[in-house]
Formats: structure tokens, sequence, C-alpha cells
């Protein structure tokens, strides 16, 4: 991983030790209903890891939430972290929003894992410039994004098309297939998501019947919905609101 000639982290100014406290409570917080979540269900809590969905929040609120333990960051826009990895130091990114064919090469260049690979398309592209951008001893991980509901609204595979080609992907030599992601259905109702997050954990399990290479990540769940996705397997949550209040826009640049 490359990051480039950019701002040196230790040029920033440290973070507001008040923030830090704070940051360091709502991070206890969202923990103990992952534990409670897990432990309902005779899970581990251990076995599940947050990502804090870091989208908009400027770069010196998210050095405060690093310092307070918060340090698996996930962003939607390619070009939001790579102006913000060089300048908050301490976090692993993962790119948790949609990827363009054209912003590949610079994903690679600045995320360490890519949670939305959704067509064999962008995976062969990945494939092909990963080399480019890491080691060549490395592959990249990526979880493959799979629309279980059909929902024509959302990207990924359909379930019966990533059976169809998860030995393609596998076989990908720069590609480390950790998982499955989806997107649950915005419902007022948690519980109504459920059917979504049994569907993925179902299919996990049945293409890893016939292709045990798959790793053994589920990415499910945000700040309305995480608790029911942990009760239905999921190892990763993605939660942002209860971690960052709700979002204020920032300028971000929007350019190829």
């Amino acid at each position: 991983m490359t990051t480039g000639h950019g701002p040196n982290p230790a040029d920033q100014d440290p973070p507001d030790p008040g923030e830090v406290a704070a940051f360091r409570d709502l991070r206890h917080a969202v923990l103990a209903r992952i534990a409670r979540a897990a432990e309902g269900v005779g899970r581990d809590p251990t076995e599940i890891t947050l990502v804090a969905v870091s989208k908009t929040v400027p770069a010196d609120r998210l050095r405060a939430a690093v310092a307070a333990g918060l340090t698996l960051l996930g962003e939607n826009r390619v070009q939001e972290g790579e102006r913000k990895r060089p300048i908050v130091a301490g976090a692993t990114w993962h790119l948790i929003g949609p990827l363009q064919s054209n912003k590949v090469r610079r994903a690679i260049e600045a995320y360490d894992l890519v949670e939305t690979v959704d067509s064999l398309d962008l995976a062969g592209r990945l494939d092909r410039l990963v080399a480019d951008g890491r080691a060549a001893t490395a592959r990249l991980p990526v979880l493959l994004q799979v629309n279980v509901d059909g929902d024509p609204a959302k990207a990924g595979f359909q379930p019966e098309e990533l059976a169809a080609a998860l030995p393609t992907l596998l076989d990908l030599g720069g590609l480390r297939v950790d998982g499955l992601m989806t997107v649950g259905r915005l419902v007022d109702d948690p519980a109504a998501a459920r059917p979504t997050f049994r569907r993925l954990r179902e299919l996990a399990i049945e293409l890893r019947a016939s292709n045990d290479r798959l790793g053994p990540e589920l990415s499910m769940g945000m700040s309305s919905d995480f608790e029911v996705a942990i009760e239905e397997g999921a190892t990763i949550v993605r939660v942002g609101r209860a971690l960052f209040g709700e979002r204020q826009p920032i300028d971000v640049p929007v350019g190829p």
C-alpha cells in the first residue's frame, strides 16, 4: 500500500482530549450493544468487527476517533479516503461504497479492503491492476457484494449469478476473497431487515459447501439494525450514525 507524498500526520494538531473522551464513550456503548446481541445468540463478541463509517466526517474529528480506539474506518467515496488517509494516522480503511471502474487504481492505493466488489468485470479489473499498487506477494482483500433481495435499486451479484462466478473469482491471483457483504433493507423496524441478513448467511453456507476458499466474513448491518445482523451471523458491522451523529455535508471533490 502506498499513499504518495502528502501531508505529514505528525504536523497535525493533537486531537482535543474532550472529543477523544466522548468518542471513547460512544465506542464503548456500541461495543456493549454488539456484545449483548452476540451473547444473546451464543456468539463470542470478539468475532465481530466494528467498522466506523466515517463518510463526510472531517479529518480532525477522525483523528480524535482513532485516538479513542475507532481505528477501522469505512468510506463511501474513493476520493474521500484518498484525501483523509494521509492526515489521519493509525487507521485501517475499508471502501464500503460503490467502486467505479475508472477509480480502481486509486482505490487500491487508498484502501486496505474493498467491501463492494459487485461484478466479475470489476473483480477482473482489480485483479489486473492490483500488482501495480501493492507488493507482488500481497493480495488485495475484498468482499463480494450480494443483492440478496433482488432490489433493482441496489448493486451486487444476484445469488445465482455469484454461485456461477465464484470459482472464477476465487482463482484471481491478485484478490483475497474474505467473504460476502450486503446492504440491508431501509425499514423502520430493524426486525424487517432480518430476512436479508439470514439469506446472506444461508448463501454463504451454500457457497462454502463447494468453494471452501471463500472467506468467512459477513459484512451486514448498520446503526439502525446491526444487532439483528449480529443475531443472523454478521462478522462485520458498519456503524456511522451511532458513533458520529447525523451527517454534516462537507466539500468532497467529485472529479475523476
